[in-house]
């Protein structure tokens, strides 16, 4: 039986300069906290597209597979 897909939201809102060290490593991961409580660690590369002049801001949503692989991270606002 294949377990459902999981879904965690995020408010993030951190600064341009902030920002730099998440294009110091390639293989970096970063550990977010969901609005509900639960720490996933994403890969940086997926927080990369939505870096711009202001930094990373705003509310964002992962949907993880049963097997723990993820699907989509997008900017919800």
């Amino acid at each position: 039986m294949n377990k459902p897909d999981a879904f965690y939201f995020f408010t993030l809102s951190l600064s341009y300069t902030d920002c730099q060290a998440l294009y110091q490593s390639a293989g970096q991961s970063a550990i977010l906290l969901s609005e509900s409580g639960i720490r996933v660690q994403v890969p940086v590369s997926r927080l990369r597209p939505f870096i711009d002049s202001r930094g990373l801001k705003g509310r964002f949503r992962l949907v993880v597979s049963g097997e723990n692989k993820i699907k989509t991270f997008e900017r919800l606002r």
